[in-house]
């Protein structure tokens, strides 16, 4: 029986910028009938970009549920049946920010080949592009949202920051942007580096840095477009 493979393909952070995937990627897509995705629908779409002749109705797809995971017994199945299988997020490196851990994971146990595609990351990009210490980072995902826990967590990490010259990575809901910038310029010192990631490898994409008193100058509004932050305290 042929052996399983798994492979962690990459899809583009930007729409507007398929050319950030490599060429690797439309070699691999279309030998694959088997996949776990965040959204089925924005996969298919992907596969059809790359590879026009896919024959999707003949294409398995399951589905990453946000509350409950992935089919894990559908997965160990795929795995036993020897099919090479692909995981893919709704955008940038599945298992990166985004589902596909737990089954990496579980491939992991079963002495699976795992083969991760090349293909953007907005938290390497981000970090590349700040200008802040790469050597030593920390990616925090999410805030609390409520209060005081939210500017509790802000403070703590800054400090951990200035006293481990440790670089802390943050995401956040497109639409409540604003809202955490804000909480950054009212609970940061002045001297803190903030670097703003905007909507990476789209059109209307910036990577800025500057100082929480720089950054209160601004008067600057964030769009609902996906944005990395990222803070360096000195």
């Amino acid at each position: 029986m042929t052996q399983a493979k798994i492979y962690l393909i990459p899809v583009p952070i930007s729409a507007h910028n398929p050319a950030s995937l490599s060429v690797e990627i439309s070699r691999i897509v279309p030998q694959l009938r088997h996949y776990f995705v965040e959204n089925i629908r924005t996969a298919r779409r992907f596969i059809k970009s790359i590879y026009k002749e896919a024959d999707i109705d003949n294409t398995h797809f399951s589905e990453i549920d946000k509350h409950n995971g992935a089919d894990k017994n559908l997965f160990k199945k795929w795995i036993t049946e020897g099919k090479a299988i692909g995981i893919m997020s709704e955008s940038g490196c599945p298992g990166i920010a985004d589902p596909g851990a737990e089954l990496v994971a579980m491939a992991q146990e079963m002495n699976v080949e795992i083969i991760p595609l090349v293909g953007p990351s907005s938290l390497l990009l981000a970090l590349m592009a700040s200008g802040l210490n790469g050597q030593q980072f920390c990616f925090n995902g999410y805030l609390p949202v409520k209060e005081p826990a939210r500017s509790k967590e802000i403070k703590t990490l800054e400090h951990f920051s200035k006293q481990n010259n440790q670089t802390q990575l943050f995401i956040e809901t497109p639409y409540r942007n604003n809202t955490l910038l804000n909480d950054f310029l009212k609970n940061c010192n002045d001297a803190t580096k903030l670097c703003i990631a905007f909507n990476i490898t789209a059109p209307n994409a910036f990577i800025k840095t500057k100082t929480i008193h720089q950054w209160k100058q601004e008067n600057i509004t964030l769009e609902k477009e996906p944005c990395v932050f990222l803070l360096l305290a000195h």
